[in-house]
């Protein structure tokens, strides 16, 4: 089964920035459509970027034209550029695939992003 790896959360100020890294313990951006989620204390881990077939991007109306999804397959990353952070985008950030497939890839940990003053 492949392993995902999230880094790159922290405590940022509102306003700031952060990038999120992914790696994959194998080369399976060729065969599925990545994207990140996230989950909020209480709530249900939602997707909000993502990579299409063919590599177009979406993106949650939360997040559009804060976020920006991109990839190195020859590093098997993906990563997740967030600007304009808000308090609202607290959460735990998980890369997986779209939609996730149980059966082949493991959840990472995630990576732990808060945004408060």
């Amino acid at each position: 089964q492949v392993q995902l790896v999230e880094s790159g959360g922290g405590l940022v100020q509102p306003g700031g920035s952060l990038r999120l890294s992914c790696a994959a313990s194998g080369s399976i951006f060729s065969i599925v459509d990545m994207g990140w989620y996230r989950q909020s204390p209480g709530k249900e881990r939602v997707l909000i970027a993502r990579f299409n077939s063919g590599g177009s991007t979406n993106y949650a109306d939360s997040v559009k034209g804060r976020f920006t999804i991109s990839r190195d397959n020859a590093k098997n990353t993906v990563y997740l550029q967030m600007n304009k952070l808000k308090p609202e985008d607290t959460a735990v950030y998980y890369c997986n695939a779209v939609p996730p497939m149980d059966h082949l890839i493991s959840w990472g940990q995630g990576t732990q992003v808060t945004v408060s003053s």
